[in-house]
């Protein structure tokens, strides 16, 4: 059977479907990618055909937009830069996939893919690869911008979770969604974080003992393990420098802030002045210019990428902004985390570390040395957190999210099949 993938995001977004279409065509079947058109060389790398969504310059114009990383403006930016994909997916699909002979492998913010489940009667499985985005009314998540305390009762932080569907979300997505859906005949969608699950089958890519499954949510879901994919990125192993810089000392800290934020020079000052306080080395992973201060001492490098696998398990501890699949690779490294979350899931993930007890979290405004260095002093010492980091990590060992995704795309597979053929 043919499997159709489609990926609308960045890094974190995207490098998860690139893995599961990989391993997918691997065991023998017919998959193509659609994700922005950055990640064509990549998937050129793993040998998966592949669409491209957009320009290059598209998605450096959307990455380096100022108000997608800001906690409640950056809801707006988002949802227009999906809204100019969801049109694309859409025709691409019904250019090429023929209902009963391929599944549909879709990113939560592929809504083009949802459009033509229901437009064109496509098998779709929906691909949610964060709590969040699965959504509770006995545990809601933390929203960005908006911290609530959880010793507030969880149906008012519920109630406040709607009030950001009907207020925030909705009149950022809705308008240009309805619109495309009115002019294919069908009617508008009323509630975004209801409708983009499919309704056959959602995979939530994190497992159970990160984040409980909540029965009374989408009873259509299955959930796996992490689908780490860090392999699948710009280079698939260290520049011999990251090599030589792991071997020569003591582990250093690691600090990254994703591979799509453009603003974060803030945090990389305070990286270097951290690591000069705590007196230990520092890796820098920066991807875009200009992000990290110019004269770094011998004791702190800087690489735009490093693939996770490979160089936090010799690290100390990881300093991040709070990206899921950067949340995962850690935990596989079995190192402490401090997340200084910018928007997003960010802020769920940092309360969801802090429950295992393996990380904790600063907001971008106390992200000082002054409250930085305790805090990662802390970590680094606490035998609790320790303790923690190693049954996470032996956690990860025992798991492969990635082929776990795929028992269930094929499982899927052949459940479609078998109703094609009672149907006949």
């Amino acid at each position: 059977m043919r499997i159709f993938v489609v990926a609308v995001g960045s890094h974190g977004d995207v490098l998860p479907l690139l893995a599961i279409a990989t391993e997918l065509r691997r065991r023998g079947h017919a998959v193509t990618l659609a994700a922005p058109a950055p990640f064509a060389a990549m998937a050129a790398r793993a040998g998966v055909p592949f669409f491209a969504l957009g320009t290059e310059e598209d998605y450096r114009r959307a990455a380096t937009e100022t108000g997608l990383w800001r906690p409640w403006r950056g809801i707006g930016a988002m949802f227009r830069h999906v809204s100019a994909a969801t049109e694309p997916v859409y025709g691409w699909l019904a250019g090429t996939a023929r209902p009963g002979e391929c599944v549909v492998l879709a990113s939560t913010l592929a809504l083009g893919a949802r459009v033509a489940q229901e437009k064109l009667g496509l098998d779709v499985v929906t691909v949610h690869l964060m709590p969040l985005l699965a959504g509770s009314r006995t545990d809601p998540p933390i929203l960005p911008g908006l911290p609530l305390p959880e010793r507030l009762p969880a149906r008012i932080r519920h109630w406040i979770g709607w009030g950001a569907d009907r207020f925030v979300i909705g009149p950022a997505a809705l308008p240009a969604l309805n619109g495309f859906r009115a002019r294919l005949d069908l009617p508008p969608v009323r509630r975004l974080r209801r409708w983009w699950s499919s309704p056959q089958r959602v995979l939530l890519t994190f497992p159970r003992w990160y984040a409980a499954p909540q029965p009374h949510r989408m009873p259509q879901s299955l959930q796996v393990g992490f689908p780490l994919a860090d392999r699948f990125g710009d280079v698939a192993e260290p520049e011999p420098a990251v090599a030589g810089f792991l071997a020569a000392g003591p582990p250093p800290l690691a600090f990254t802030y994703g591979s799509a934020i453009s603003r974060s020079q803030a945090f990389f000052r305070t990286a270097l002045r951290v690591c000069t306080r705590l007196g230990r080395r520092g890796l820098l992973l920066a991807p875009q210019g200009g992000q990290v201060p110019a004269d770094l001492p011998p004791s702190v490098l800087h690489v735009p990428y490093a693939p996770f696998s490979r160089v936090l398990p010799r690290c100390a501890a990881l300093i991040h902004h709070g990206g899921i699949g950067t949340v995962a690779q850690a935990l596989a490294a079995g190192i402490p985390q401090l997340v200084v979350p910018v928007a997003f899931d960010h802020f769920d993930e940092a309360r969801w570390l802090g429950r295992l007890g393996v990380g904790t979290a600063l907001s971008r405004r106390r992200f000082t040395p002054a409250r930085a260095v305790p805090t990662l002093r802390r970590l680094l010492t606490d035998p609790r957190v320790a303790q923690a980091c190693t049954a996470a990590k032996a956690r990860m060992a025992q798991e492969d999210g990635v082929a776990e995704a795929c028992d269930a795309v094929e499982a899927f597979c052949a459940g479609a099949e078998h109703s094609r053929q009672r149907g006949n």
